[in-house]
C-alpha cells in the first residue's frame, strides 16, 4: 500500500484495508495498492477562459503520474472569473473562492489519505488557493499553471482584458465610438488562457516558479501551446519522484523561497494581490512574514521587465525573451535571489539555473524596446509594490507606485459607499482633476469580500484622469490597474478604520515617495468623528459571505480565515 493507506491499516489493525474494494472499483488493480496515491485537482471549467482548457491538461498529469509510477486519483474544485465578476455584486466571490479552493483541495486530499497532490489552475485565486492548501497539508506536492492567453489583436495594437475595461471609459468620455468599444470587446480574448499582461494570474504563477513550487518555464506558457500539456505530464512525473524523495511543500516555502518569490514580483513588476495572497501563504506555512517584508525587498530590487498592465508586452513575449528563469538568473547573479532554496524537484535553485544565459534572449517585437531590459537599464531602479502607512492606513496599503506622472497627490475627498456609486459618478462626468476618490466599505469583512475595483479604475484611465485623480479603496485592485490608486486600506472602514470617517471635501495626501496615506484633519478632529462612529449592520446574515466576513481577518494579514481559531 501507499505510505498514508499503511498508515490507515496499521491505524485499524488490518492487514488489508476494506476500502480497496472502492479503489478497485475506479481501476485500481493488486499491483496498484503499493503506489503512491496521487490527488490530480483539477480547476476545469467554462465559466471561464483561464480555465476551460484546463481538463485536457488534467489527463495529461494522470498519464504523468502514471507514468512515474504512481496512481492518480482527479478530483474537481472550484472558479470564479474575476474579469466576468468585475463591477458586480458577484465580485465578492470572488476572494472567498481562493479560501474555498484550499479547504477544498484540503478537505479532498486528507479526506482520502492522498500521498501527494498536483493542482491546475489558473484564473487569479487558483492559485493562491492551491498553495494555502498544499502548505497546510505538508504532502509533496507540485502546482501547474493552466496557462496564459495569447493576445488579442485590433488594428496593429495587441489587447487584452483590461483593454476592454479601459474602453468603456473611453466610450463614457466620448473619445471612442460605440463601433470601436464593440470592436475591442470582440478581440480582446481570443482563447483559452489567463488574462495576457503581468496581472495577477500571470503574477502570482511566475511567482510560484520563482518559489520553487513549479516547474520551470511553466509559468509564461500559452495555454493553447504543445508545450504546455508537455510540461504537465512532466509535472506529473515530478510530483511522483517529489513522494519518493519525500520533499514537502514546507521544505520549499521558507522565508528565502517567499523573498525570491517576491523579488521576482517586483523584477517583472506585478500584481498588487500578490502581497495578499503571499500573506496567506506564509501564513499557512508557518513562515513569519509581514506586510513590511514586502516594502523591504521593494527597495532592493529593479522592474527590469516592459510588460502591461504599465509596460507594453504581454506574458507570451516574456516567455519568447527567456521567461521568468532568465530574470531570476539576472537577479541570482546581482545578489538578489537566494540560490540555496530547494525545489519541487530536489534541486536548488541555484541549480536549476546553471545553464540559463546571463543576458536575456534578444526579442524586441517593438524595434529599441526589450521584454527583459539589461541590468544597468531597467523600467525602474526599485520596485513598484509599495506599502503605505498613515492615519488613514495605520496597518498599511498597497499601491504601485512606478509610471506615475504625478507621485504626490493632495486634494479633496470624494466619498462612495460603494464601487458602484463611484463608476456611476465617473461614468456621469463628476470626477475632476485634482480628486482623490476614497471607495469603502469594500473591505475583507465589510464588502464582504474585497472586491477588486478594475470598473472605476479603468473608467479613470479611459476618461484621461488617470495622472490627475487618486484612488484610494479598503478592497482590492485588479492585475490590470495601474495609476495613483491605494488599495487594501487597514484598518478597513467597516471594523472602525479612519478610510470610514472621511467626509466629502477633506483634504487628503497620496505621497508615494514618503510611502504615506495621510488624511489632513487634525487628532481632535479625528477623535470627535470616531466617538460618533457606529458600526454598520453585516451585508449578509447567512451563507457563504456571513461566514467569510465572520472568519477573515484584516487585509494586513492576508484576509485569511483561520487565524485565531485555537
Amino acid at each position: 500500500m501507499s505510505e498514508n493507506w499503511k498508515s490507515r491499516a496499521v491505524t485499524e489493525g488490518v492487514a488489508r484495508s476494506p476500502n480497496r474494494a472502492m479503489l478497485r472499483a475506479v481501476g485500481f488493480t493488486d499491483g496498484d495498492f503499493s503506489k503512491p496515491i496521487v490527488g490530480v485537482s483539477s480547476a476545469h471549467s467554462t465559466i471561464t477562459p483561464c480555465n476551460m482548457g484546463i481538463a485536457p491538461l488534467a489527463t495529461r498529469a494522470e498519464a504523468g503520474v502514471r507514468a512515474g509510477g504512481g496512481m492518480p486519483q482527479l478530483f474537481g474544485t472550484i472558479t470564479i472569473s474575476d474579469g466576468i465578476s468585475m463591477g458586480t455584486e458577484g465580485m465578492k466571490y470572488s476572494l472567498v473562492s481562493r479560501d474555498v479552493i484550499a479547504d477544498s483541495i484540503e478537505t479532498a486530499c486528507s479526506g482520502q489519505s492522498m500521498d501527494g497532490v498536483i493542482a491546475i489552475g489558473g484564473c487569479d485565486k487558483n492559485m493562491p488557493g492551491a498553495m494555502i492548501a498544499m502548505a497546510r497539508m505538508n504532502i509533496p506536492a507540485v502546482f501547474v499553471y493552466g496557462g496564459t492567453i495569447k493576445p488579442g489583436h485590433l488594428d496593429g495594437e495587441d489587447l487584452t482584458v483590461v483593454s476592454s475595461f479601459e474602453a468603456v471609459g473611453q466610450y463614457g468620455a466620448g473619445k471612442i465610438s460605440e463601433e470601436r468599444l464593440n470592436a475591442v470587446e470582440q478581440n480582446a480574448c481570443p482563447g483559452a488562457g489567463s488574462c495576457g499582461g503581468m496581472f495577477t494570474a500571470n503574477t502570482m504563477s511566475s511567482s510560484f516558479e520563482a518559489l520553487g513550487m513549479s516547474l520551470m518555464y511553466s509559468s509564461t506558457m500559452a495555454a493553447e501551446d504543445a508545450e504546455k500539456a508537455e510540461n504537465t505530464e512532466a509535472a506529473g512525473k515530478a510530483i511522483v519522484e517529489a513522494i519518493r524523495q519525500n520533499i514537502r511543500p514546507r521544505d520549499v516555502i521558507t522565508r528565502k523561497s517567499i523573498e525570491n518569490a517576491v523579488s521576482v514580483i517586483m523584477a517583472v513588476g506585478g500584481s498588487t494581490n500578490s502581497v495578499l495572497h503571499f500573506l496567506a501563504i506564509a501564513h499557512s506555512a508557518g513562515v513569519e512574514w509581514t506586510i513590511d517584508d514586502f516594502e523591504r525587498i521593494r527597495g532592493k530590487v529593479p522592474v527590469i521587465c516592459d510588460l502591461k498592465p504599465s509596460g507594453r508586452y504581454v506574458a507570451t513575449d516574456l516567455h519568447k525573451a527567456g521567461g521568468i528563469p532568465q530574470v531570476m538568473k539576472m537577479l541570482l547573479n546581482h545578489g538578489l535571489l537566494h540560490g540555496d532554496c530547494l525545489t519541487v524537484t530536489g534541486e536548488t535553485v541555484a541549480e536549476r539555473l546553471k545553464d540559463i544565459p546571463d543576458e536575456p534572449t534578444p526579442h524586441e517585437p517593438i524595434a529599441g524596446h526589450p521584454v527583459i531590459r539589461a541590468w544597468d537599464n531597467p523600467m525602474y531602479k526599485q520596485g513598484h509594490l509599495a506599502i503605505l502607512k498613515g492615519n488613514l492606513a495605520t496597518e498599511g496599503s498597497v499601491a504601485k507606485i512606478t509610471g506615475v506622472k504625478n507621485p504626490v497627490i493632495t486634494g479633496p475627498a470624494r466619498v462612495f459607499e460603494s464601487e458602484e456609486e463611484c463608476l456611476a459618478a465617473i461614468l456621469d462626468n463628476q470626477i475632476n482633476p485634482g480628486d482623490v476618490i476614497v471607495i469603502r466599505y469594500e473591505g475583507p469583512k465589510g464588502g464582504p469580500g474585497m472586491r477588486e475595483m478594475l470598473a472605476p479604475t479603468a473608467a479613470i484611465i479611459g476618461a484621461g484622469l488617470g495622472d490627475t485623480v487618486g484612488l484610494i479603496t479598503d478592497g482590492r485592485f485588479s492585475g490590470g490597474t495601474y495609476g495613483m490608486v491605494v488599495g487594501h486600506v487597514a484598518p478597513e472602514a467597516f471594523v472602525g478604520g479612519t478610510i470610514g470617517l472621511v467626509k466629502e471635501g477633506d483634504s487628503i495626501t497620496i505621497d508615494a515617495p514618503n510611502r504615506t496615506l495621510q488624511l489632513n484633519v487634525s487628532d481632535d478632529e479625528l477623535a470627535n468623528r470616531r466617538s460618533e462612529w457606529k458600526p454598520r449592520p453585516p451585508r449578509y446574515t447567512t451563507g457563504v459571505l456571513a461566514k467569510y466576513a465572520k472568519l477573515v481577518s484584516s487585509s494586513s494579514l492576508g484576509a485569511v480565515t483561520d487565524m485565531g481559531l485555537g
